[in-house]
């Protein structure tokens, strides 16, 4: 799978300005209104899989097309993206799932740029994504990251910048708040609840109180201490509440989404085999 905005692709050796005039120009290129080509519906649990379980799903001597081919229901293909780190390396992973069944896995060992900063993740692990979506051989309906969409300064994050370079439908997932503020309160919130994330001064080009997202409160355990929620936003072609009900939709009985959940697995399980082999 190819960028298909190859002009969006993030560059990790522009200038801070530079960046950050990409992503307003990014911003402006997405659609944050459902454009999926799928029921929202459809796309259901990926159900209670360990990684050597999912794996053992592929049929690895079929082609990603004949099992495409042969799925008999409209569930759509949903990629999880998550990564590891090895020293000053990024391990991406994506896994692709249709309902209960991983169609395909992919990942790439690539080396790290730059260092961590707020606001421009995609330039220090887009590539390193990217590279992992070349060595894929499907064709994704749905992608869910490991990090933010429209919940991002410039209403750009990791989500919406690879969503649109790719043009896919994309739903970010970030396990803190980067910018904007909840509606409402979200401590010790029970399972299933949500409240909005409006846009306030630190939010560029969008009105203040404009929904960006949803602080989502996925799973909550009696047996455990209390959970914090998730922070749901729009990537590209997907609006504010379908984003939100995709994820919900997508959790089992963890907090993360599946897709997610199992890329994190996968991103693990490479990086202990590198490291194996050094």
């Amino acid at each position: 799978m190819r960028p298909v905005r190859p002009e969006f692709v993030p560059d990790a050796t522009a200038t801070r300005e530079e960046m950050e005039a990409l992503q307003l120009d990014v911003a402006a290129a997405a659609t944050w209104r459902d454009d999926l080509g799928f029921d929202p519906t459809a796309a259901s649990l990926l159900g209670e899989y360990t990684l050597d379980q999912a794996a053992s799903t592929i049929d690895q001597s079929a082609s990603t097309t004949d099992q495409a081919a042969s799925a008999t229901d409209d569930r759509p293909l949903v990629a999880g993206v998550d990564q590891a780190f090895l020293d000053d390396r990024a391990v991406s992973a994506v896994v692709v799932s249709r309902g209960e069944t991983v169609v395909e896995r992919a990942h790439a060992v690539t080396d790290l740029e730059i260092p961590y900063i707020p606001g421009l993740l995609a330039f220090r692990e887009g590539g390193p994504i990217l590279a992992a979506f070349a060595a894929l051989d499907c064709e994704p309906d749905l992608v869910v990251f490991d990090g933010s969409g429209r919940i991002h300064f410039r209403q750009a994050g990791l989500a919406t910048h690879l969503g649109v370079t790719l043009d896919v439908p994309s739903v970010g997932v970030a396990k803190r708040l980067l910018c904007g503020a909840p509606a409402s309160d979200v401590d010790g919130r029970p399972a299933g609840w949500r409240t909005p994330i409006l846009a306030d001064d630190s939010v560029e080009n969008a009105e203040p109180g404009e929904r960006i997202g949803h602080a989502l409160q996925s799973r909550q355990y009696d047996s455990r201490p209390i959970i914090n929620p998730l922070y749901v936003s729009p990537g590209h072609r997907v609006s504010v509440d379908t984003a939100t009900d995709l994820v919900e939709g997508l959790c089992a009985d963890y907090k993360l989404p599946e897709p997610t959940r199992l890329a994190d697995a996968r991103a693990d399980e490479v990086k202990r085999d590198v490291a194996t082999e050094e």
